[in-house]
């Protein structure tokens, strides 16, 4: 097969040893030096559509979205297949965090997907109906997944309440890669991917504050995640909703924790019977009233949601310590 006159062929043994090269210093986090590299090893073979492929991977791990679209559009040029190809793929994270709508459109597209609105349509992909997944906050740091609504295969809008170490908030919308790193499972056997974030794409404008409750049963607790839903917010029990896992089993195939049953969980770095993010399994049958709970509320709501959460069962419910914290 010839392309602008010139024949396909395998790379050069200079344009595998600079890529490999190219591809070590980027596990070292060394992208300047990488990019050196994989510029070479483009000048020396620019008809492979995997010379283009690797310097838009790189400005993507860089974030530099205008060179990523650039050297994403050159690979695509070049390729010799129609659809399903993972040049694609990263044409799409470029696009849809360049906000460039109709390019965002065609990469779903030529991937293969469905998107609904046709090509005419030059707003944001939407309606794609691709359902919950998690996503990993801040995977080169303290590491944390979270729930959230896909937007659309680039984005993900954050559900949970993730925890202060985080920087993220609820509501908020995050780019994230194409390629999951781990699963969480469900007692009803659904599997959801994980997703790594790669930035904040829409910053959310509600806070996030932490509460001590006294919350007699859980279903007292749960009147307060209820009650602020119902106002338009979220109101998440830490004590019982999050888990300290190592690296190798977060990226792996994890049953998500649903608060059913006995909780043994060999991989929970975290401590029986203590509330707060430290801890909070229990044996499926103690209860402790204490709990630390996130709640993401405007400030001029937040004491009013919980005051209101109180006056509804003051016998059984009470909260102290409100400290806004992201």
């Amino acid at each position: 097969m010839r392309i602008f006159g010139k024949g396909r062929h395998r790379p050069s043994a200079s344009w595998r040893q600079a890529t490999d090269r190219a591809f070590t210093l980027i596990g070292d986090g060394r992208y300047e030096d990488a990019g050196a590299l994989l510029t070479r090893a483009a000048d020396l073979e620019p008809w492979l559509s995997e010379s283009w492929f690797n310097l838009a991977l790189l400005h993507k791990f860089r974030h530099d979205w205008e060179q990523a679209r650039a050297a994403g559009l050159r690979a695509v040029a070049l390729l010799d297949r129609e659809t399903g190809a993972p040049d694609w793929w990263n044409v799409g994270i470029a696009a849809t965090a360049l906000q460039d709508w109709p390019l965002a459109r065609r990469a779903w597209q030529a991937y293969g997907l469905r998107v609904p609105g046709g090509a005419a349509v030059s707003g944001e992909p939407v309606g794609m109906d691709l359902g919950s997944a998690a996503v990993r906050l801040s995977p080169e740091g303290e590491a944390e997944v979270v729930w959230g609504r896909r937007l659309d295969p680039a984005r993900i809008e954050v559900l949970s309440i993730p925890l202060p170490s985080s920087g993220r908030r609820w509501g908020e919308v995050v780019l994230h890669d194409g390629v999951p790193h781990g699963e969480r499972t469900t007692a009803a056997g659904h599997a959801y991917p994980v997703f790594d974030e790669i930035e904040l794409w829409a910053p959310s404008p509600v806070p996030t504050w932490v509460v001590l409750l006294e919350a007699a049963t859980e279903d007292d607790r749960d009147a307060l995640e209820q009650l602020a839903a119902d106002a338009g917010f979220a109101a998440e029990d830490w004590s019982s909703s999050v888990r300290l896992l190592c690296r190798m089993c977060s990226e792996s195939r994890m049953p998500s924790d649903e608060g059913d049953g006995e909780h043994l969980d060999p991989h929970d770095r975290s401590e029986p019977g203590h509330p707060g993010p430290l801890g909070h399994r229990t044996d499926g049958q103690l209860w402790v009233p204490e709990r630390e709970c996130g709640v993401a509320a405007p400030a001029s709501l937040v004491r009013g949601l919980l005051d209101g959460w109180v006056a509804d069962s003051p016998d059984s419910r009470d909260w102290r310590d409100l400290e806004e914290v992201c």
